[in-house]
This record gives C-alpha cells, structure tokens and sequence, in this order.
C-alpha cells in the first residue's frame, strides 16, 4: 500500500460501505481514520447490557427517549468522524429531528456511554469524551469496571467520579424528570 492511500482519510459515505471487520468487533471512524476494536469480553456485554436495561426501564416509563446499543453517530465533518458509544440515551426532542443517513445517526446523542475494557488505553477514552461533549452530547459516563467506578463528564467541563456507595441521578444522565437511581453496588456487584 503506498504512502498516499494510508494517508487518505475515509469520509463516513465511505465508512459505510466497508463490511464488518473479518473477525468481529466494531469500527469507527475518527477523524477520517478507521479504527477497529476487537469484540469485547463476557463482562463487558453484561455491563452494557444492565446499563441498558437500567435507562430503558425508566426513560420507557417515563417517555423519555430511545435508549441504544452501539449506534454509530456522525459527530463531525471534515474530517469526518462516526462512533458507536456502548450505551446512548437519545431524548424526545432529539429525536423529533433525528436523521439517519448512510445508516449513521446525525446528531448526538443526550448521554453516550463508554465502558473500558482491559486494554482501552486512557488516552483514547479521553479522546472519545472531548469528540462527543464537543459534538453535543450532554453527558458522557466513562465506566471503569476494575477500579468499579463511573466519571460523568459534563460539556461545561466538569467531571465527577462516582465510586461503590454512590448513586447515579437523573441530572448525571441528562434526564428530564426526576427519580432514576442506579447505585454502583449493584451495577458492580460480584457475578
């Protein structure tokens, strides 16, 4: 491959047309560049999954939102850049105007959520944090399931960590309405 093609950045049209990668996992594409993760381990699955069921419990029952696994968003353009939060929460008025193109939602979403594997690097989640609080997104929650903590970033540039013994709110999640409690005793509690 010549110097030339690895330096051509990828425009999310682009992006969408590429098939699956070979042996799982999921793309993105930052900044122009795709990025290839490999599939993630059994706890990381069950987190997300009681994550998701966490929000989606309560922004059903309160008609909040949609809340969704893995969605590819398109942040940015120009270098383009597309990625696939493990959770998102995408509220009412969002989603009044909500696009999809290309497969690709256009527009952030109110709340996306990481979950670091093993081998995520610091770097590339804070990456990933700053991309989406610049794009929109109202609050991003970094999980960190070894140290058992949740960080809730907001766009004003405030973070909180949150630690076993805390309980996640509404206003951590950007909901409209009051009551939702997720404690991380029980989000990090043994299997």
């Amino acid at each position: 491959m010549s110097t030339a093609t690895r330096s051509r950045l990828v425009t999310a049209d682009e992006f969408a047309a590429m098939p699956d990668p070979i042996h799982g996992g999921k793309m993105e594409l930052v900044r122009g560049r795709v990025v290839t993760m490999p599939p993630v381990g059994p706890d990381h699955g069950e987190r997300a999954t009681d994550l998701s069921t966490e929000l989606h419990v309560f922004t059903r029952a309160n008609d909040l939102g949609r809340v969704r696994v893995e969605t590819g968003y398109w942040l940015s353009a120009g270098p383009d850049d597309v990625r696939a939060p493990d959770v998102s929460f995408v509220g009412t008025a969002r989603l009044a105007t909500e696009r999809v193109v290309n497969g690709f939602v256009i527009q952030p979403p109110d709340l996306a959520v990481e979950i670091m594997s093993p081998n995520d690097r610091e770097s590339d989640v804070a990456d990933k944090v700053d991309a989406y609080l610049a794009a929109g997104v109202l609050r991003v929650w970094v999980v960190r399931p070894e140290q058992k903590t949740v960080t809730v970033h907001r766009p004003s540039g405030d973070s909180h960590t949150y630690r076993v013994g805390d309980t996640l709110t509404s206003d951590d999640a950007s909901f409209a309405v009051e009551g939702f409690a997720l404690a991380l005793a029980e989000l990090f509690a043994d299997r």
